[in-house]
């Protein structure tokens, strides 16, 4: 009989287990369905707000400044060269490098011992040709006096020659007299042709000593340009440079001892493109008078000259792009050619156009502005000029309205924002309001104290510096309120 109980005890808990998980498997089995037969509810999405920077388009009128780089050179730059071959005998103090030297002022002289020995040569041979000289107008003074003696004599000759024709004609001469006269009248005609040849030969010999003496004029002026060329000053004041000899050095013809530069003569040249040289161009075609400002940082210190447009290149230059323009520096403190400087070209002034951040301005030349209900609407704009970082664009639809000043890839066209503009200068300049502040009793200001001393939540920072707070005269009223807020009071 116990088995037999046992038996079916075990069988009524079998049936029950059974059931219980039919059971439960329904019931998952029901909820189940009852789940997916549900309609879906979806909860509701909040619109997802953005906070970005705007700026405010005002019309305006503004003057581009066009930036580039040059180098700064000399207007005015001399070679110093060697005329003569020779050695340095004497050079001045002042001939080094960086030497500043003034208009005319000796630097150096070569050996001038062959250029005067050569003067000396040329000046005995000036002085032997004005001898001949004198010699030739003496010649030719005696030559003249003889030809009027021979022209006496043959004027003699010749009425005594006529006085035997006539006698002859009369009866009372002979034939042989005639002749007689007719032949010493034909030899004192003869002596006068050979007077007028002596006067052609010295005549001749004068011009050939004045010949001569023209061309020992011109031996001697050439020897004392070379005895000159011995003595090196300077053509104009300026500054030595690249200065390569020193006393005692040998040097040869046309060999460079150094460079004199203007250092008051500066000048930037630099390279723009085609197009902002079009911008530079006046409507005849012609470079403007631009203001320009050459810069150069130097570990934070800026050397500055301002000047205008002087010139341009001839032509663009083999492998070269763009213009290259030339400006005349006025007053350039601290710089010299050579340097590399900035430089900054005022052009003409743009009317109507607004200045934006750069990064407010897409690829596409668009940018976004505040519409309706503080969405984001795009709007294409004219790029006019590039500023560093920032752009000028013509005003147009943008006129008055808030920009985007940094652009997102979160941003875009009908997305909500909240615009954040940039603080007014009423607004900058107005100081924070002070904290009210109020005098305690000596009774109040003990509690406090204990409050403070007693409090172990409060760090011991600050609780110094509440506590030097409550030694003052006058206490914040709102730290006291936190306080007895705290202290149940």
């Amino acid at each position: 009989m116990r088995f037999l109980r046992q038996s079916l005890t075990g069988l009524f808990l079998l049936a029950l287990t059974l059931g219980l998980l039919v059971y439960a498997g329904r019931m998952v089995y029901v909820a189940v369905d009852d789940r997916l037969n549900q309609e879906p509810r979806v909860p509701p999405v909040r619109e997802r707000v953005f906070t970005v920077n705007v700026v405010p388009a005002a019309p305006e009128t503004l003057r581009p400044v066009m930036s580039a780089f040059g180098e700064v050179q000399s207007r005015r730059t001399l070679d110093i060269r060697a005329a003569v071959a020779g050695p340095i005998v004497a050079l001045s103090e002042d001939f080094v490098e960086g030497g500043a030297v003034t208009a005319g002022q000796f630097l150096a002289r070569i050996d001038p011992s062959d250029a005067e020995r050569a003067l000396e040569r040329v000046q005995s041979e000036r002085l032997d040709a004005e001898a001949e000289r004198r010699e030739a107008l003496r010649a030719l003074e005696l030559a003249r006096d003889d030809q009027a003696a021979a022209q006496e004599q043959a004027e003699l000759r010749t009425r005594a020659f006529q006085r035997q024709q006539d006698l002859l004609e009369r009866g009372v001469g002979t034939a042989a007299n005639v002749e007689t006269a007719e032949l010493a009248a034909s030899s004192a005609r003869q002596a006068v042709v050979s007077r007028r040849q002596a006067v052609a030969q010295a005549e001749a010999r004068i011009d050939q000593a004045e010949t001569a003496l023209a061309r020992i004029a011109l031996t001697m002026a050439e020897a004392q340009r070379d005895l000159d060329d011995t003595e090196i000053r300077a053509g104009f004041a300026g500054t030595l440079s690249n200065v390569t000899v020193v006393e005692g050095g040998l040097v040869s013809v046309n060999e460079q001892l150094a460079q004199l530069v203007d250092a008051d003569a500066l000048e930037v040249a630099f390279r723009v493109s085609t197009a902002q040289y079009a911008r530079l161009l006046d409507d005849a075609g012609r470079l403007r008078d631009a203001d320009v400002v050459a810069t150069m940082d130097v570990y934070g210190t800026a050397l500055s000259a301002s000047g205008q447009l002087s010139r341009d290149s001839a032509a663009v230059g083999e492998g070269q792009t763009g213009r290259l323009l030339f400006a005349r520096l006025d007053a350039a403190r601290g710089l010299k050619p050579g340097d590399f400087v900035r430089v900054e070209v005022t052009e003409l002034p743009l009317d109507n156009v607004v200045r934006l951040p750069s990064q407010a301005l897409s690829a596409g030349g668009t940018v976004l502005v505040v519409g309706e209900e503080n969405r984001l609407e795009e709007v294409a704009v004219e790029l006019l000029r590039r500023q560093g970082d920032e752009v000028i664009v013509a005003a147009g639809v943008v006129a008055g309205r808030d920009v985007v000043a940094e652009r997102t890839p979160l941003l875009g066209a009908g997305i909500r924002v909240q615009p954040l503009r940039p603080a007014t200068g009423e607004e900058t300049a107005q100081a924070p309001p002070e904290p009210d502040m109020v005098e305690l009793t000596d009774e109040r200001r003990a509690a406090l104290v204990a409050f403070v001393e007693a409090n172990g939540f409060i760090p011991d920072e600050a609780k110094q510096r509440i506590l030097a707070q409550l030694a003052q005269a006058r206490v914040p009223a709102q730290m006291i309120d936190r306080l007895e807020s705290r202290m149940g009071g």
